[in-house]
């Protein structure tokens, strides 16, 4: 079983209707709204550290969790804050879970030029010119991770934390077979 450290969860809900960005940015000292730079506010928790981006609409988009609890806790602290001073929310929005980024650590140096030719050209982008990493594209789990010749791992575009697992494991099983990991 892969070993993965969570370093950003993205998450999406709905907290209500209309919602009034220019009256919560002047209630919350922790909310910066500049609708000519970005059409959402952005209100700052600090414990969990975390951002939630609120739009007009109650659209609210959270960045920066490290897991899907502390989501689901930011998402409650919004809320509950926002029904403090009078704004109108939804008592249990319904979170979904759009991104969590995850890196792992193979534990070994790898020869990148020789995995890219191993795991297939159709699933791979490696251009050293421009970017350090390999890009490995999965179709199942549907993710993307970088490879790193240093032996590090960055998936993106999980939707469970399972899905970076069974990814980092696949990644694992399949140059263990190639023979690139020693």
């Amino acid at each position: 079983m892969a070993v993965i450290h969570i370093q950003n969860v993205v998450a999406s809900t709905s907290i209500g209707e209309e919602l009034d960005l220019n009256a919560i940015s002047a209630t919350f000292s922790n909310a910066e709204y500049e609708p000519e730079q970005f059409p959402g506010l952005v209100f700052r928790v600090p414990e969990p550290k975390t951002a939630a981006l609120i739009f007009r609409s109650g659209k609210v988009v959270c960045t920066g969790a490290k897991s899907i609890e502390e989501v689901h806790t930011a998402v409650g602290i919004v809320c509950n804050q926002l029904r403090a001073h009078g704004f109108k929310t939804i008592d249990e929005p319904e979170i979904t879970i759009q991104n969590i980024v995850a890196t792992s650590d193979l534990g070994a140096e790898l020869n990148l030029n020789a995995i890219a030719i191993g795991l297939g050209l159709e699933n791979v982008e490696y251009e050293p010119e421009q970017f350090p990493g390999l890009v490995y594209r999965l179709s199942d789990p549907k993710v993307v991770v970088l490879i790193f010749g240093s032996g590090k791992l960055v998936c993106t575009g999980a939707r469970k934390k399972s899905d970076a697992e069974d990814a980092v494991d696949k990644i694992t099983a399949e140059l263990s077979s190639l023979g690139l990991l020693f």
